[in-house]
């Protein structure tokens, strides 16, 4: 992002950070700039935004303090989370691995997945990896540089349905389901049956762990309105077409999956913040795993190796970084580092961040959703993504930044966690 956009705000955010926060500050940031937000301000209710802001103050011993900002945040507001709900299912997965155990089982050893129902794909070996060799780490590192579905099935199928709605339920995290993977066609059925695993010690072929098939047999419904979740005046049909069928009839997405944003941040903070929550929230996951999950939340994908992106189209630092930077390709400032993970789909796009600047000594949290899909058909590839999806994000995220340099604080936070080596 070019100097002038981060620091254009400047001069209307002077004006409101002596004022004392108010429940509405989102709103009142949005307004300071009618060009970016006016339209979406005037409808709100079209573009489904949710947005939530959390600012973050630290005591005399670095201890971060949570102030949030929420504007139209309703847990009872259905929204299509897409990609975001890989983030919990990457770190269950490594959860899962510390509380299995077993001795030579790590997240870094090798696996083998089969196929034992309808619909399942086996795994032998992953040519993206440096040892060709497919390993949960290296699913959650392509889950988290580039947002792959493939990867973030596998962590799916690892957990198994019923494990990973249980996990976030007894953590707190209630206004949620995780029903099913991601673009393969997956029905209510297949969805309940995951495949077997197998791990490996490395550079052998002896067995340290065997996982069976797993199926659930609890139902997750929806907490939500059924009514609410038929959506849109159509959509097209790949069951009988390759090229689709128009059905004219709303979208049904009560069986699809689903996360509140104010869960969203919760996952985010809890993973960044584990010692500012209380302990039954917290997941178990070792200092090493925490490392591994910042590392790769906040690496862009040019600066992966294994694996590579250089000549990939995803190869630029804000491919999955909607705030500050959905809207360009220019090279992010090396003092910033945006600690995230995004979803787009259906005409939803979403970003669940925490975004640092080491320089200037600035934090904070901020969760959004937007939908753009004029024409209310899905699965049509119709949607306003770069006309307005990406811009809004980009300039909600440097509109929350510029507010944050001028925001007083009285201590300047302590950011050396988070400062890593890429």
């Amino acid at each position: 992002m070019k100097q002038s956009l981060l620091f254009a705000g400047l001069f209307w955010a002077t004006a409101v950070a002596g004022q004392t926060p108010a429940p509405n500050l989102v709103e009142q940031l949005m307004q300071a700039q009618p060009a970016q937000f006016g339209a979406i301000l005037a409808n709100p209710a079209k573009y489904e935004v949710q947005v939530l802001y959390t600012q973050i103050d630290r005591d005399a011993r670095n201890r971060p303090q949570f102030t949030s900002h929420a504007y139209r945040v309703d847990a009872k507001q259905y929204y299509y989370p897409a990609s975001t709900v890989k983030l919990p299912g990457a770190i269950l997965a490594l959860e899962k691995i510390n509380e299995l155990k077993i001795k030579g089982l790590t997240k870094y050893s090798p696996l083998q997945i089969d196929s034992a129902a309808v619909g399942q794909m086996a795994v032998t070996r992953d040519t993206t990896a440096e040892d060709g060799q497919p390993s949960l780490a290296h699913y959650i590192k392509k889950i988290l540089l580039v947002s792959d579905n493939d990867a973030y099935n596998r962590c799916y199928e690892f957990l198994g349905q019923q494990a990973l709605n249980e996990r976030l339920y007894a953590k707190g995290f209630r206004d949620l389901r995780l029903v099913h993977r991601l673009s393969v066609g997956d029905n209510e059925a297949t969805a309940k049956v995951t495949n077997p695993f197998t791990f490996y010690a490395p550079g052998t072929q002896r067995v340290v762990y065997q996982q069976p098939l797993l199926t659930n047999q609890r139902p997750f419904p929806h907490r939500l309105d059924s009514a609410s979740l038929r959506r849109g005046v159509g959509y097209l049909s790949f069951r009988n077409s390759s090229e689709g069928e128009l059905v004219n009839q709303p979208m049904d997405f009560n069986k699809s999956n689903y996360i509140s944003i104010a869960n969203l941040q919760g996952i985010l903070k809890t993973l960044l913040f584990p010692e500012a929550v209380p302990k039954a929230q917290r997941f178990s996951l070792t200092p090493d795993d925490y490392q591994f999950m910042y590392r790769y939340m906040s690496m862009y994908p040019g600066e992966s190796r294994y694996p590579a992106y250089q000549d990939t189209c995803c190869n630029y630092d804000g491919y999955c970084k909607f705030l500050l930077y959905g809207d360009t390709k220019e090279p992010i400032p090396k003092n910033i580092r945006i600690f995230n993970k995004v979803g787009n789909a259906y005409g939803y796009l979403i970003d669940n961040a925490y975004v640092v600047d080491f320089d200037r000594g600035i934090e904070f949290l901020l969760t959004a959703v937007i939908y753009v899909n004029e024409d209310g058909i899905f699965n049509d590839n119709q949607y306003e993504y770069d006309e307005i999806g990406y811009p809004f994000l980009a300039n909600l995220g440097r509109a929350v930044y510029a507010y944050e340099l001028t925001r007083p604080r009285a201590r300047r936070p302590d950011l050396r966690k988070f400062k890593l080596n890429y």
